[in-house]
């Protein structure tokens, strides 16, 4: 929902400064490509597509994002919204793509703060949101592991994009989207 609303208050953004927007949603491949357009009446086209999304059963970032650089010719600006629970070396290729063809990219990287700290006291059930499958243990077992992975992953993530002038923007759900974009912004 997070990312939902945050991409619609982007192109309600761009569209004030007379960019042209476009929507790009997708899991394993592209669900749907709603091409570049810069008339304020798009946007209702965005909303309704952001409205509900239709969910896979896993997602494929970087093969996604090298589909969408070979299709996307015209330079501009190149905005990925995820969790990023996904191969870290494929999505990070797929931006590089972007960049190489002189595309401009900010990834914003949506997490929840339990993710990071994994604040979690007693035996607990984790469902995975793509696959369904569950995961019951004690939290204390894996949280040393599970945390310093995290952390690795935001580093990586943070460490890499700074390399390839890719603006790298971690987003957490609790916090409010007005002050998230306006801080970024």
């Amino acid at each position: 929902d997070y990312a939902s609303y945050l991409s619609a208050a982007l192109p309600y953004l761009m569209l004030n400064q007379r960019d042209g927007i476009g929507l790009v949603l997708f899991d394993e491949q592209i669900q749907k490509f709603i091409p570049l357009r810069s008339t304020p009446s798009y946007l209702n086209t965005i909303l309704k597509n952001l409205e509900k999304p239709t969910l896979g059963s896993d997602t494929e970032i970087g093969l996604v994002l090298h589909e969408m650089a070979e299709r996307i010719k015209k330079r501009g600006l190149v905005i990925l919204i995820s969790d990023l629970m996904d191969d870290q070396e494929t999505v990070l290729s797929g931006l590089k793509h972007f960049r190489h063809n002189k595309q401009e990219v900010i990834l914003f990287h949506i997490l929840d703060r339990k993710e990071l700290d994994f604040e979690f006291n007693t035996r607990t059930r984790f469902k995975d949101m793509e696959s369904g499958s569950f995961l019951t243990t004690e939290p204390w077992q894996i949280k040393h592991s599970y945390t310093k992975r995290m952390q690795r992953l935001q580093y990586e993530y943070k460490k890499q994009c700074r390399e390839q002038l890719i603006d790298y923007v971690p987003l957490f759900t609790d916090q409010s989207l007005e002050i998230a974009l306006h801080s970024y912004l």
